[in-house]
């Protein structure tokens, strides 16, 4: 049985497929169109469905459209609607800022948002681009497969239990809003999930977030994570704001009273514009009061449960260091987090929830123990393009010795090995990599990615090496948590320790991507160091790579030393000074 998941309504536009329980691929529409986010969460762009990653995800299991068994759309309108959708009649003015909003509804485009979901089978069928038309022939508005709408956060919740390693677990979601819900608590136990309660908006915790990134200056729905990174460098210094702005009450719930920024912290600050104390004090306060709220959240929900493992997903689960925080000092003896814990993940759990339903399943066959579910591309595929491109290259022999001995010379490498990963972070199949041995490579990456100098980069550690370099450091293959950089390792590895001491780490073991793991363990034998830097293979404003094209392409307008493609590698000839 094939069962399709996709996420379109808000942002991050992404598609999975899963077949008998077995998720086969999963990828975001933003890696296939250039599109960061794959669009803006704005109310004319809900009808755009994730056309390039279905079409990419039924050329994985080699079928069509009509070929699947059930699409699972990852929200549902009818829960905003008081009619029955024969008797439903929405109505929209030409201007419809201009005009209050309609009776029962958040807001004056709540109409248009409504029905470009409720006519996405529709569009499905009928709206795909031209040139991915075949593999969408032979379908209509009605199937042959079936349609069903999955509720936005059980679509989350699902994501989060159903492919982690626990049979049983509590599971919170957070995010900036669902059809009402914006927090949700879940008791999950086999192929089960029991809903315990719910927040509703417009008390959000991800929705007060994305206020502060947009008064900070950044674009928010996007730019979140920078606030978390600008939080390092302030003071608690407005946290009696938060608080008063996050009422905490009993059961698992809070309200968020109107924050008025610019009343509490004067005028906001434009993008571009030079940071005052103020501005890194601000996302300090905040990121200390979502991590205090949380964790009372999390507090209330074991007592809810009185299990000891707990699943997250949500876009607020994407913020490392409130996990770090919940997993010492919470009440869960084990946390599990969505790598794809975003909007873009909700493809994955509906699929996975409707499927589960579908079959009838009483027990679980996947355990996502890597988020490489992405396209990848064979030598020969690889080779044919660079020929192709008429660029100079050369394969190969021992690509482990040979790039460690590059990275040991302090050059940064593009690389590019097997499948795309799903989810935002780069785990070392579109990574760019660089020795962490000088405090100065930060600032060089940090130049390449023309990203902000505050922001800090990543590691990746052998996994049986954590935790002789990161404090209590065990499992983290996603880089969902901080760890502490120990004290006697801070000197070595000063490219990636932030300034709070912290470090984003990833662990890998040759299993999830020998390769990768060779590399490393190569690097180690030269240095003495078994870490790398790890960032994500874009460059400011795109999306990370996908296709060797994008790869290329992105080599050769960035100043990488070298790009590692499968079994080639492509070289830049030194410039004379």
């Amino acid at each position: 049985m094939y069962t399709l998941g996709i996420n379109a309504v808000y942002h991050d536009s992404a598609a999975c497929l899963v077949k008998d329980g077995q998720v086969l691929a999963a990828a975001e529409e933003e890696r296939f169109t250039h599109i960061k986010h794959g669009k803006r969460p704005i109310p004319f762009s809900t009808y755009e469905l994730p056309f390039h990653a279905i079409n990419y995800c039924l050329q994985e299991a080699c079928i069509s459209l009509p070929d699947l068994d059930h699409i699972a759309y990852s929200y549902d309108p009818f829960l905003l609607l008081e009619q029955p959708l024969d008797d439903a009649v929405l109505t929209l003015p030409l201007e419809p800022s201009a005009h209050p909003i309609p009776a029962g509804w958040e807001s004056v485009w709540d109409p248009l948002f409504v029905s470009s979901i409720i006519n996405a089978p529709r569009h499905l069928a009928s709206g795909a681009p031209h040139h991915l038309e075949k593999p969408f022939r032979g379908a209509h508005a009605r199937g042959p497969y079936h349609w069903h709408f999955v509720e936005h956060h059980i679509a989350h919740a699902a994501s989060a239990f159903l492919p982690s390693p626990f049979q049983q677990a509590a599971i919170l979601t957070l995010d900036g809003r669902g059809e009402k819900a914006s927090t949700s608590y879940f008791i999950g136990d086999g192929t089960t999930m029991l809903r315990l309660g719910q927040v509703n908006v417009p008390h959000s915790l991800g929705l007060l977030y994305e206020q502060v990134t947009e008064y900070l200056g950044f674009l928010h729905s996007a730019d979140e994570y920078k606030v978390m990174a600008l939080a390092s460098f302030g003071k608690p210094s407005f946290l009696r704001d938060f608080q008063e702005i996050i009422q905490l009450g009993s059961d698992g719930q809070y309200t968020i009273q109107p924050p008025r920024l610019k009343e509490r912290f004067g005028a906001p600050r434009m993008r571009g514009e030079s940071f005052e104390q103020r501005h890194y004090d601000i996302a300090h306060s905040l990121q200390v009061a979502l991590e205090e709220t949380v964790l009372e959240l999390a507090s209330w929900l074991y007592q809810a449960t009185q299990l000891d493992n707990l699943c997250l997903a949500g876009g607020v689960a994407l913020n490392c260091v409130m996990n770090a925080r919940l997993r010492d000092k919470g009440p869960f003896k084990a946390i599990w987090v969505q790598p794809a814990a975003g909007d873009a993940g909700t493809a994955l759990g509906a699929a996975l929830w409707l499927d589960t339903q579908q079959r009838g399943a009483d027990s679980r066959t996947f355990c996502m123990d890597t988020a490489f579910l992405g396209p990848d591309f064979s030598d020969e595929e690889i080779e044919q393009f660079i020929r192709w491109s008429k660029l100079p290259y050369r394969r190969l022999t021992h690509i482990a010795e040979e790039v460690a001995d590059l990275l040991a010379a302090d050059k940064i490498i593009g690389w590019f090995q097997g499948r795309m990963e799903f989810g935002p972070r780069a785990l070392g199949a579109r990574s760019i990599l660089a020795s962490p041995l000088h405090a100065s490579m930060q600032t060089r990456l940090n130049e390449i990615k023309d990203r902000e100098d505050f922001r800090p980069v990543a590691p990746v550690i052998l996994e049986e090496e954590a935790a002789h370099w990161f404090s209590d450091a065990g499992k983290s293959p996603f880089m969902l948590f901080v760890y502490d950089v120990l004290p006697e390792k801070a000197d070595r590895i000063p490219a990636v320790r932030h300034v709070d001491g912290t470090a984003r780490i990833q662990t890998i073991n040759r299993q999830q991507h020998a390769r990768y793991y060779d590399l490393l363990k190569a690097f180690q034998a030269r240095t003495g160091v078994p870490v790398l830097v790890n960032t994500s293979f874009n460059t400011r404003g795109e999306p990370i790579v996908c296709t060797p094209r994008d790869a290329i392409e992105c080599f050769w307008t960035s100043p990488l030393d070298a790009l590692v493609i499968g079994s080639f590698i492509l070289e830049k000839p030194q410039a004379e000074l």
